[in-house]
């Protein structure tokens, strides 16, 4: 399986590759929790269209080493610049999904745009769901930690009683499997106590309002109206509004998981997005 090493601390990272070569990139950054599983729905149509996707395990997520350290926002962002560079990776769309979205845009301001060519935040938590002086409109701190208390007592009963919210189950056009679902909750398990804990402690401070302000590259911004973890106007609206390129398409009825509940609309915003730069 193929690996590269992150420039932080040399732990080894899983990663995959699909599609040609020569195809227009697509770097994905995963939600906590998943692996690049999660994305199999986009990566996979886009890689069979002509597109080159390329996702990794996070540090402590999937087939990924399970580390100690480096889990602050810093590291995470040195290691999605660490897979461009060792791919060698120009004109990347970067898309990143819930906290993912953190790294994309962390990504951008410590190691400039040279490699990327646009970004899409789907589901974001970016800018930060919780009240900081920058926002002094959003959650109590203290509720997050809480979540984080939970998730530390009983992580499988967190992923479990989560799921139906997640992806917004019971709302229309919200029709998934039990098995798929179960199934997500099962791979939400692919990442360490260690890891998940790690992340959770992040976003009780995230934000990253004013890095996004700083962005100047074509950014599409992905959500859905029921998003239980990152609600839309603690979030993904003001994300959008905070770019200076950005553009909002919100999802009618999809919650969290809509890169599942919302997989043929996500796939197809996608490729329009990153094909709309003129190219042949």
């Amino acid at each position: 399986m193929p690996y590269y090493a992150s420039p932080v601390d040399g732990a080894r990272l899983h990663f995959v590759d699909y599609g040609p070569a020569d195809g227009r990139v697509a770097v994905f950054v995963n939600s906590a929790y998943f692996g690049t599983e999660m994305w199999e729905h986009q990566m996979l149509p886009l890689a069979e269209a002509g597109h080159r996707c390329v996702g990794f395990d996070r540090r402590g997520h999937g087939r990924s080493d399970d580390v100690w350290g480096g889990s602050d926002l810093d590291s995470l962002a040195d290691d999605v610049d660490g897979l461009l560079r060792h791919l060698d990776l120009r004109e990347v769309t970067l898309i990143g999904h819930s906290v993912g979205t953190a790294e994309v845009v962390r990504c951008l301001t410590r190691h400039g745009a040279g490699r990327v060519a646009r970004i899409a935040l789907v589901a974001g938590l970016a800018p930060g769901p919780a009240r900081t002086v920058n926002h002094p409109g959003g959650v109590d701190p203290a509720l997050v930690e809480a979540g984080n208390r939970e998730f530390r007592q009983d992580r499988a009963a967190f992923f479990a009683d989560g799921a139906d919210a997640f992806f917004a189950r019971g709302l229309p056009g919200n029709d998934l499997s039990g098995a798929y679902v179960r199934s997500m909750v099962d791979r939400c398990h692919g990442a360490t106590a260690r890891a998940g804990a790690a992340l959770g402690d992040l976003v009780v401070t995230l934000d990253v309002a004013p890095e996004l302000a700083a962005i100047d590259l074509p950014a599409l911004v992905v959500h859905g109206t029921h998003d239980a973890s990152a609600p839309l106007d603690l979030t993904g609206r003001r994300a959008a509004d905070l770019l200076p390129d950005g553009t909002l398409k919100v999802y009618e009825n999809a919650g969290h998981g809509l890169f599942a509940t919302h997989r043929e609309q996500l796939t197809a915003d996608l490729r329009e997005f990153m094909a709309d730069d003129g190219r042949v």
